[in-house]
């Protein structure tokens, strides 16, 4: 059997304010989305662009962390997992899924931020005494079959 390798790195700007919630048990989960860009030329030399949209997940002190300092059209750069969730519509009774992506490490990107240094890039590990990318936890309170049960 062949070896599995599941890893995205993503750089791009947030497209809303974080979504911080917590689980039953009090984990901490934020939801946010991210638009990456692509420009590139044409054959006959026309300067393109496209724009994709993701939507990201992260848990425990990644999620608070986040939603502490990030903001909409914040610049981010993360590294995470992808994960597919499926569930049945409720109304349709339909199997649904969406592709997300799950955060396991991230550095602020750009300038000065509200209640922070400016400065160039810089790790958040370097200025938070939790590590940024310290594992989240198994998802325990997160059921697979049906996202609707988280809190948002």
């Amino acid at each position: 059997m062949a070896a599995s390798y599941n890893k995205v790195i993503l750089m791009g700007n947030l497209t809303r304010d974080p979504e911080l919630r917590y689980t039953p048990k009090g984990t901490a989960v934020a939801k946010i989305g991210l638009a990456v860009n692509r420009q590139w030329k044409s054959e006959s030399g026309e300067q393109k662009e496209e724009v994709t949209f993701v939507d990201i997940e992260a848990w425990g002190r990644q999620a608070e962390v986040i939603a502490q300092y990030m903001k909409k059209g914040s610049p981010l750069f993360m590294d995470g997992r992808l994960k597919l969730d499926t569930w049945e519509d409720k109304n349709t009774k339909q199997k649904v899924s969406k592709l997300r992506v799950v955060l396991e490490n991230f550095s602020f990107v750009g300038g000065n931020r509200e209640g922070g240094s400016g400065g160039g890039s810089r790790p958040m590990a370097s200025s938070s005494p939790a590590p940024v990318s310290a594992p989240e936890p198994s998802e325990p309170d997160m059921p697979a079959s049906e996202p609707d049960d988280v809190p948002f």
